[in-house]
């Protein structure tokens, strides 16, 4: 939890315990259904939820702004963003039903009240939504190819809807496979853990 409120110093206390309680949850459900490395579980709160969270050291959303975080797995990004983003909206989809029940008691648990989920696949989603978000879901080009018809064209942030992944290793020839306009920025910017030394945030506008 200190790797939270080192970068994150302003929570609100509601936020605080939401986020403690997610220390204790994971841990517990990782034990009954594998959604996390079991050797990666003690990481949790670098490697997950402030990975997560790199997002919100890009921009800050309007209220009412809407995500689908596309193969989310245990909830990773769209439960942390969704503590630290109470008024907007998240849909959380993935294709294995397992890893769905987890994320959605999770926020049940928490008192989540801004989250949806889906047990399915991009193509069975017919949201549409501001920002797609996903962590290291698929190669980037096949994601901007997926996502288009889900990212609405109705305009309320500062920069223009898009999809904003979290990858690591070498991205050099995934980006250059996209036609869009596209920000890649180093977490190492924001975040000084080794950890972060080979992520990045990779913003792509539609």
């Amino acid at each position: 939890m200190d790797e939270i409120l080192k970068y994150f110093p302003s929570l609100s206390q509601l936020q605080i315990e939401r986020f403690e309680t997610l220390g204790k949850l994971y841990p517990e459900w990782n034990e009954k259904i594998n959604v996390i490395s079991r050797k990666d579980i003690e990481n949790l709160y670098a490697h997950h939820i402030l990975h997560s969270l790199a997002i919100a050291k890009f921009f800050t959303p309007a209220d009412g702004s809407s995500f689908i975080d596309l193969g989310t797995g245990g909830g990773f990004p769209g439960i942390p963003l969704a503590i630290l983003w109470p008024e907007c909206k998240f849909h959380l989809i993935d294709r294995i039903g397992k890893k769905i029940k987890v994320a959605s008691s999770i926020a049940e648990e928490i008192g989540l009240d801004n989250v949806t989920f889906q047990h399915g696949d991009i193509g069975e989603c017919k949201n549409k939504a501001d920002f797609v978000v996903s962590r290291a879901v698929m190669q980037l080009d096949e994601l901007v190819r997926l996502v288009g018809r889900n990212i609405s064209s109705v305009k309320r942030n500062r920069i223009p809807n898009g999809l904003i992944c979290l990858k690591g290793g070498e991205l050099s020839a995934e980006l250059g496979r996209v036609k869009r306009p596209l920000i890649n920025v180093p977490l190492s910017d924001w975040f000084n853990e080794e950890y972060f030394k080979t992520k990045e945030l990779i913003y792509v506008e539609f």
